[in-house]
């Protein structure tokens, strides 16, 4: 090998050393060139990710491709089966096929923007009511299931929850209802009744066991009191709760509303005769605006429920439909079902009785805590 040669290979082995010495770090050397130091960064910011642990399941161990895996199985269910009918008929080749693929654009970047904020406030939100929570600034108290009060409160609470559960259910004014159903009338009416009791019973379980869960023995009598977060969101709920209860005030009034028409009303015209609608205005219009008065007058939400099921509720729907039921099958009855209505009659009575006393002690006590049109 000539001078020359050596010279060459010389020369590139010192350049090699002088790159690999400027690139790579050596063994307890803390230099890095910078995509090593951005990765160690973005290591050190994942490590400071404060990861909740109030969860039976594991998290931070399945690989991207696991997860895309649950996605797509997620994604091509059974109901792809009906894409072809719901989707493509309606739409055709052209409108199908952009629909489609729109849509999975749009829904692409709504999800991106959903998991580029998992990592929010230096915590990694593993629900969906977590991360609107933190976000929303909408906070839950510690919950705490714990009946409270003392023994005696316990008590008294009791009785007039028991009043408040049957007050749930009934409205006291079955008949004026069931005088709008067509013929056969019994038969429509307990299919009512049905509807009512399964499927029209679902919103009063979800808003009932939601809150519960949600605030413990520290719910307000008004549940929404105890939410907490944007002050739209409560008033758009308080706006909708009220027109609600204006339906429902309405409904609970027909049979007041029967009697005024039919005696006071003028009897001449059809219901939109000027002279029957300025009646009925003012007299819903009066009632609604009594009501509305004494409910912010007096902010005992819960108390007056129990004293409303136990004057009207309990008598109205238990005490008197037993009894007047005994009146009209009294011959046609054996003797052991007539003894189950009497005991239904004496019982609810004594009942009633008792949860109005219990109402009223509730009223009187939390009279003494708050005072006339109090914001709770």
């Amino acid at each position: 090998m000539d001078q020359h040669q050596q010279d060459e290979e010389k020369q590139g082995a010192t350049l090699f050393h002088s790159f690999a010495s400027s690139s790579l770090p050596y063994p307890g050397d803390e230099r890095e060139t910078a995509p090593l130091l951005s990765y160690k960064m973005a290591d050190e910011k994942a490590d400071r990710i404060e990861v909740s642990e109030d969860t039976a399941h594991k998290i931070s161990i399945d690989p991207w491709y696991q997860v895309g895996f649950v996605l797509t199985t997620g994604v091509n269910s059974a109901y792809v089966l009906g894409y072809s009918a719901s989707i493509m008929v309606p739409l055709g080749w052209i409108g199908g096929t952009c629909g489609l693929i729109l849509a999975a654009a749009i829904s692409m970047y709504a999800n991106a923007l959903l998991a580029r904020l998992h990592e929010v406030g230096s915590k990694r939100h593993i629900r969906y009511r977590d991360l609107a929570g933190h976000i929303y600034g909408i906070t839950t108290p510690a919950k705490d299931y714990a009946i409270p009060g003392s023994p005696s409160d316990r008590i008294f609470t009791t009785i007039g929850s028991v009043a408040s559960l049957v007050f749930a259910y009934n409205t006291g004014m079955l008949p004026e209802i069931q005088a709008t159903i067509r013929p056969p009338v019994v038969k429509n009416m307990e299919k009512a009744l049905w509807f009512q009791f399964t499927i029209g019973s679902l919103p009063l379980y979800a808003v009932t066991f939601m809150g519960y869960w949600a605030y413990g023995s520290s719910t307000s009598s008004y549940l929404l009191n105890s939410v907490k977060g944007p002050i739209w969101i409560k008033t758009v709920a308080n706006l909708a709760a009220f027109l609600q209860t204006v339906i429902a005030l309405h409904i609970f009034a027909s049979p007041m509303y029967e009697f005024l028409d039919t005696k006071y009303g003028s009897g001449h015209g059809g219901p939109f005769a000027i002279h029957n609608v300025m009646f009925r205005v003012a007299v819903r219009g009066g009632y609604l605006t009594v009501n509305t008065l004494v409910a912010a007058m007096l902010p005992f939400l819960g108390d007056f429920m129990s004293l409303t099921g136990a004057l009207s509720t309990f008598p109205l729907t238990f005490v008197l439909a037993n009894h007047m039921y005994l009146m009209v099958n009294q011959h046609k009855l054996p003797t052991f079902q007539k003894c189950w209505h009497w005991l239904n009659v004496v019982g609810f009575s004594l009942l009633s009785v008792t949860a109005a006393v219990a109402a009223l002690r509730l009223i009187i006590v939390d009279s003494s805590t708050y005072h006339l049109f109090a914001d709770l």
